[in-house]
């Protein structure tokens, strides 16, 4: 219904790939500052037709985790061409890591044991990918138990962008539990954002 109240040049200059990636995350009328083409003019009547879609909450999509049933502001996904987003995590025991390791771990306050690919290890910080589960795989793996999530880092693929500061709730798509986590924007470019302190007790 909103997409075809944008222009429809799909130019990318809003921070998504096309106006409908746009319409699909719009939730409020400040939102369409973000298109260089809505402030003109001949745009003005679809403008005051948007903001009546939106007070009237048609455009509202609500993002809930199943394991808690939490709403959450935005879910998170890969950046493009990754598999998963990214977290960085923490071991609770003195470990050597090199990229490419495979590694299984159980982060701290989760009941899911992770497989992830390390992206890279410095000063006892390892970069993963979540790869799991996996099955079959015994042996093939570092067993690392125990880990602090320290970071996210991905795509804003549903929900507001949010704004850098801010402690927000939000899904990572590759969430098994698909639980909502929180923590606090310390990074946001476009869609791509960074979330640390992650907390998963979500109040």
């Amino acid at each position: 219904m909103l997409e075809r109240l944008l222009p429809g040049y799909n130019c990318g200059e809003c921070g998504y790939k096309s106006c409908r990636d746009f319409a699909e995350h719009l939730s409020s009328i400040e939102d369409l500052s973000r298109c260089p083409y809505m402030s003109q003019d001949r745009f003005r009547d679809h403008c005051e037709e948007i903001r009546r879609i939106i007070e009237k909450g048609v455009s509202r999509e609500r993002i809930v985790g199943v394991m808690d049933g939490l709403e959450a502001e935005f879910s998170l996904g890969p950046l493009d061409g990754e598999r998963s987003c990214v977290e960085d995590i923490h071991p609770l025991e003195d470990c050597s890591l090199k990229a490419g390791d495979l590694i299984r771990y159980r982060p701290l306050g989760c009941p899911i044991t992770h497989f992830a690919r390390v992206i890279e290890f410095d000063h006892g910080v390892a970069r993963v990918h979540i790869v799991g589960p996996l099955f079959g795989e015994r042996g093939k793996y570092r067993e690392l138990g125990i880990c602090m999530v320290l970071a996210f880092e991905g795509k804003v693929v549903r929900g507001r962008i949010p704004e850098v500061g801010r402690t927000v709730r939000f899904l990572p798509e590759h969430c098994m539990m698909q639980k909502v986590h929180s923590g606090v924007v310390v990074h946001s470019e476009g869609l791509r954002v960074r979330i640390e302190a992650i907390d998963l007790k979500v109040w």
